[in-house]
Formats: structure tokens, sequence, C-alpha cells
């Protein structure tokens, strides 16, 4: 049996969360990010690489030490229930985060194309679920990245339910 996100993660997704969304750091992350103009191909033969690549390699650290990066950290520090925290750009391939990510690319996932919308924007929240890397129940909470009125990513907050409530 699956269990919803309890009230409090919902409330948080749409006060905080989303208003993260337009945070300025966050926002250059992932518009410098869109600019490189990778074609799915390439973003696809990173998850490749970022799935069969044990610890946390070079290529990884850097999506952690970037100034997005430390700036989620400084988040996630000063909030005990984000569990991690990462930027998706406009594909769905990690632009930041805190922890690693079990994959790259988060294209193909609810949580991006839910959030993502096409450029439209939504907010999407899961169920709750056990997380290996984390060893803790989350719900992944997932907003877009919005430059002007337009989403331009998405970024995902891992909510420990049990540090919440």
């Amino acid at each position: 049996a699956t269990e919803k996100a309890p009230q409090e993660v919902v409330n948080l997704a749409y006060s905080t969360l989303a208003k993260l969304g337009t945070d300025p750091i966050i926002v250059n992350a992932v518009k410098a990010e869109n600019a490189k103009g990778k074609v799915l191909e390439q973003i696809k033969e990173m998850d490749e690489k970022w799935k069969t690549t044990p610890g946390i390699a070079d290529f990884m650290k850097e999506l952690m030490e970037s100034e997005c990066g430390k700036y989620l950290r400084s988040l996630q520090e000063k909030t005990p229930y984000y569990a991690e925290i990462f930027v998706m750009d406009n594909q769905g391939a990690n632009v930041a985060m805190t922890d690693k990510t079990s994959d790259y690319w988060q294209g193909d996932e609810a949580k991006f194309i839910e959030s993502y919308k096409e450029g439209t924007g939504g907010i999407h929240i899961s169920d709750v679920e056990f997380d290996d890397s984390t060893q803790a129940y989350l719900v992944q909470v997932s907003v877009p990245v919005m430059d002007g009125g337009k989403a331009i990513g998405a970024i995902t907050f891992g909510v420990d339910v049990d540090k919440i409530e």
C-alpha cells in the first residue's frame, strides 16, 4: 500500500519549495546548462557512465561543488528534513545536487515530466517511498525552475517525512 505525502509536505511544496524555483542562483545555473545545447544522445551517454561509476567521480563532484551545488547544500544544512536536493535542466539532466543521484537523466521520470510540463511548469509530489541512497522514507517534491513565466528546468527535494512531522 502506498502512503500519500503528508499535508505538511504538500503545504511546503506550494509555498517554500515553489519559491525556490525562482531563486537567482538556481535559475542562473539552469540557464547556463541549457545554453550548452546538449542533445539527448549526449545526456543518455552520460547517464550510462553515471550509473556504472561507483562512488563519486570528479564529474559528479563538479555538480556538488558548483556555486549552485554549494547553495543547495547550505539549504540542506539549514533544513534537517531535506534529505537530498537536485536541479535539472530543460531535458531533465542533472545541473547541481547535494548528493549523488542514482542516475544523471531524470527526463523520463514523473518528477521531471510533471514539474517541467514542457515549459509551463507544475508541481509533482510523490507518494512516500523508502529511498536507498538516503536510507530514509522520502516524498520527492519537484517544482519548476522558472525564468519569467517559463519553466526552464526543475528542482527535486527529497523530503524526509520522519523529520518534518
